[in-house]
């Protein structure tokens, strides 16, 4: 009853004299604070929209434009060529303002004029990418020119540059079906190829043609081609668990936990991710940019980064996005609790956050009947969510409850565990760590959010993020501005405290209500018997290389991304004896809207690399290593062979026809699926004065039963951190077996490239497979 008494801003009774009005002058005044800061708002978003709309140009050149075409008229001059006296004619003003108007329109007219031209040369700019295929030292005078004609002096807000980036093009059918043939030439045998030579033919002259018409219509008319249908056929009509499947999990620092107070490194965090939404809302993060150039990437998928939840349905899920949350939803040992974090406009201190998140772990009430285990609704079958949300969650007390938390700014986990590289069996421990931001307990967290924050009982913290509104590498800038703002910047006291001062008469967090029947608390328990065996079923290993970084890579002379992949396509070939289709994730972000294309690393030259003796294998992976890196810049600049091949496949299926072709493409199981988390903004981490302060990234599930997924990072020059995942009901698939096995082949080939003369090996394959048992 306290919070409804402090909700309430006035009351009143009726007496015999007339209404007697009781006001709330308090209450009152946090109203009028409220709105206006939601005013502030939205003047600071109608400005960045002027700013954005006449980008590269500025709102001020107008008034420069007013004055030379002004300054030129008083020199009894007329530089529109006769334009000025034809809009005077229009103007029902007297001789003096229909000269002064019609000068202000004209001028603003060319102003226009000369923003949409300079635009138009921006895009042009923009869409030059041959700069990516010419050697280090050897740039083309084209190439030179570019890069200074790119350059703009002026300031550019997060989405400045989004009407100039170019779209998406769609590739001639020819060179996709030609690509697609030589990157699965290596993993067929010589009748296996030809079969799959002769559908490709097939497929070329007749319905491909057909499909790639409406697919050219899809370009012409939308933003981005393949964005929308990847989103919604990829992400959103998958109807099986999200959790493992979709979702991935980000780290905390490896070696360093900058306080062991949970409710204290709860505080930082929370204020570090609203200040980094705040930035965004703003548009004060500087746009992303290809690393050591000034080449701009697309910043669309920051747009739903907070306040957004994916929603279920029958046949496909919705993303749901809420201009703004002034609250975040918390998860406690069972108890679901809404926490505001504005008090009358101003975002409440790191201290005073603390100060609530401590309320709520000293809440001593118990779940309300069939509340602790809700979340597992999230963690299971797509259907049977959305049949009890609609039935039981549509109207009354829950779906109050469900708005908070779906409505919040994000979702935050209090977990009781201790996690982190930590005791007597710290590789073990960080296995643990990594499966229990994967999954968790399958119902302590709300898989459906954004993303989820975890922060753990000794003050160790991650991430859980849906997959469907964005990539790795947007999130990934926001947990490196979040780590860093938390540790450098907002920092601790001694004792392990926020810093700041607290407002004691705080209304406490409030304690969600729910009225959950027995058939959702059914449901509940059938979704965690899924969830948990899907999440039994994950075998997760996590550790960082420390041999050598991409220090001694470079010194090589050698991209550090295709020694990686070289080397895990090397422990591959030990572990299983044999070659497999591998992913590798690249982005297409240089293009609007741009997400994701698959670089197919696993190669002839790579193959030819580990089949040869060691004096051709120094060459051979020479050639190998420039073969990925020239697959890697074609997935980037729009030449890649899976998307165009998925959106020709969904095509076929509206237009109702059936390609053998694609069908088997699209169906091909990636057994080795991989993904670089790239290090964006390596000036928030003084890594020489603090070298702890490593992260150790993030990393995902396997996406096939009997193959492996690995997540890696690069950190400093000297350290790789490896996510490996597989399944344990696979017997051909261990993800510790297969790490050693990575580690041993990153060695074998530095030693190769590093001495010449070495004879460590006698063949770059190493023999055969070893076994479980001799590992």
């Amino acid at each position: 009853m306290a919070e409804a008494h402090q909700a309430v801003a006035f009351q009143f009774t009726i007496t015999p004299e007339g209404i007697d009005l009781q006001l709330s002058h308090q209450a009152l005044n946090q109203i009028f604070l409220s709105g206006v800061r939601s005013w502030k708002k939205r003047v600071s978003r109608m400005r960045n929209r002027v700013i954005k709309g006449v980008y590269p140009a500025s709102p001020s050149s107008w008034l420069f434009v007013v004055i030379a075409i002004l300054a030129t008229m008083y020199m009894r001059s007329d530089p529109s060529m006769g334009l000025i006296k034809m809009i005077q004619q229009h103007l029902p003003l007297s001789t003096q303002g229909q000269t002064m108007l019609s000068a202000l329109v004209f001028s603003t007219l060319l102003w226009l004029s000369l923003i949409l031209a300079l635009r138009f040369c921006l895009k042009l700019l923009l869409s030059y990418h041959q700069w990516m295929f010419e050697q280090h030292g050897r740039v083309s005078n084209t190439t030179k020119v570019w890069v200074v004609s790119s350059a703009s002096s002026r300031k550019p807000l997060l989405y400045s540059y989004q009407t100039s980036l170019p779209h998406l093009p769609v590739p001639p059918i020819k060179d996709t079906v030609s690509r697609y043939l030589t990157s699965a030439r290596p993993l067929l045998t010589d009748p296996e190829f030809e079969r799959m030579t002769k559908l490709a033919g097939q497929f070329e002259a007749n319905l491909g043609n057909r499909l790639q018409r409406y697919l050219r219509l899809k370009a012409l008319w939308a933003t981005n081609y393949v964005s929308d249908w990847w989103e919604e056929y990829i992400y959103l009509r998958g109807r099986g668990p999200i959790m493992v499947n979709s979702n991935y999990y980000g780290m905390d620092f490896l070696y360093v936990t900058p306080t062991p107070v949970q409710a204290a490194r709860a505080g930082n965090t929370i204020t570090a991710l609203l200040l980094y939404r705040r930035k965004v809302n703003r548009e004060e993060l500087k746009p992303v940019r290809v690393p050591g150039t000034v080449i701009p990437l697309c910043a669309a998928q920051c747009e739903r980064m907070f306040n957004t939840t994916r929603t279920p349905g029958v046949e496909t899920d919705v993303l749901q996005h809420w201009q703004d949350s002034e609250f975040v939803a918390v998860y406690h040992r069972g108890r679901f609790f809404r926490l505001w974090v504005y008090l009358a406009g101003r975002l409440l201190s790191p201290r005073e956050l603390e100060h609530q998140i401590q309320r709520i772990l000293d809440d001593p009430s118990p779940p309300q009947p069939g509340e602790e285990k809700l979340g597992a609704l999230t963690a299971g079958e797509r259907v049977p969510w959305f049949q009890m949300r609609e039935r039981h969650f549509s109207s009354g007390i829950n779906k109050r409850s469900l708005d908070c938390i779906e409505r919040a700014a994000f979702f935050v986990t209090l977990d009781d565990e201790e996690q982190g590289m930590r005791g007597e069996d710290p590789a073990g421990n960080l296995d643990r760590y990594a499966k229990s931001l994967l999954h968790g307990k399958c119902y302590d967290r709300w898989f459906d959010k954004s993303f989820s924050i975890v922060i753990y009982k000794n003050g160790k913290s991650g991430l859980n993020a849906e997959h469907s509104w964005a990539d790795a590498p947007t999130v990934a800038h926001l947990w490196e501005y979040t780590l860093a703002t938390d540790a450098f910047q907002l920092g601790y006291t001694e004792d392990g405290h926020c810093k700041g001062d607290v407002d004691r008469s705080l209304p406490p967090p409030q304690r969600l209500a729910w009225d959950i029947p027995s058939e959702v608390q059914a449901q509940a328990s059938s979704s965690l018997v899924v969830a948990q065996a899907l999440a039994d079923d994950v075998d997760c290993h996590v550790f960082p290389f420390r041999d050598f970084g991409k220090g001694r890579i470079k010194k090589l002379r050698v991209s550090p991304d295709a020694f990686i992949q070289i080397g895990l396509q090397l422990a591959y070939f030990r572990d299983r004896g044999g070659f497999c289709l591998t992913y590798e994730a690249s982005m297409t972000r240089l293009f609007r809207e741009g997400r994701t294309e698959t670089v197919r690393s696993c190669s002839n030259e790579s193959i030819e690399f580990k089949k040869q003796n060691l004096d051709q294998c120094r060459h051979l992976f020479r050639l190998a290593s420039e073969r990925h890196q020239n697959l890697y810049r074609m997935a980037m600049t729009g030449a890649g062979i899976d998307r165009h091949l998925f959106c020709l496949y969904v095509v076929s299926k509206y237009l109702g026809v059936d390609s053998p072709f694609l069908k088997e493409v699209l169906s091909e199981p990636w057994r080795l699926s991989t993904s670089q988390t790239p290090v964006q903004q390596m000036e928030l981490f003084d890594l020489k004065n603090h070298p702890d302060f490593i992260s150790l990234g993030g990393g995902f599930g396997p996406v096939a039963d009997d193959g492996y997924g690995v997540s890696y990072i690069i950190v400093g020059e000297d350290m790789i951190n490896f996510h490996v995942s597989s399944k344990h009901s696979c017997s051909e698939t261990d993800s510790h077996r297969f790490g050693v096995q990575i580690s041993k082949a990153l060695q074998d080939i530095m030693n190769l490239l590093a001495d010449p003369k070495s004879q460590t090996t006698s063949k770059c394959q190493q023999a055969q497979p070893q076994s479980k048992k001799q590992l």
